[in-house]
């Protein structure tokens, strides 16, 4: 496993946002980094993890959606053996139901819910990628969660 710069600027911002609280520094940061990588054109682990970071930090859930569908394209040309020269624990299956959680919630807050649905079918067809860890539980109680949002709308 080789040093990542652009991973460690990426986990600098999720912890200027998730930590720091301050969303419109890591959305600055990450938009450089975007700028630096080249866009959706830059190392498919890079654009998929920056472009799932992204999402987080958007204000509006049209924004959120085109930054979530990035990072899902970019992660279907990631392989594991990339993944795992940055230090990716998880092979590549087990980054999609974050990724179809994400977009299904993005569907669900727009109202499409045949989207979101959708979306939360193929996540819950990936759950078997997912560890038994706090990583797996967060995403699997996401699931639960907004499965039972669906439920309730509809």
């Amino acid at each position: 496993m080789g040093f990542d710069d652009v991973m460690v600027r990426i986990g600098q911002g999720v912890d200027l946002h998730h930590r720091q609280g301050r969303r419109e520094a890591a959305r600055q940061l990450f938009a450089e980094i975007w700028a630096e990588i080249g866009g959706e054109q830059g190392d498919p682990l890079h654009v998929s993890v920056l472009a799932h970071s992204m999402a987080d930090v958007q204000d509006d859930v049209r924004e959120e959606l085109r930054w979530d569908l990035r990072a899902l394209a970019a992660t279907g040309r990631l392989t594991d053996d990339r993944a795992q020269q940055a230090g990716v624990t998880l092979p590549v299956a087990g980054l999609y139901p974050s990724l179809h959680l994400n977009l299904c919630d993005c569907y669900r807050k727009l109202g499409d819910l045949d989207r979101a649905r959708d979306h939360l079918a193929k996540a819950e067809a990936g759950l078997d990628a997912l560890p038994d860890d706090d990583y797996g539980r967060l995403i699997r109680d996401g699931l639960e969660t907004i499965r039972q949002q669906l439920e309730n709308a509809g």
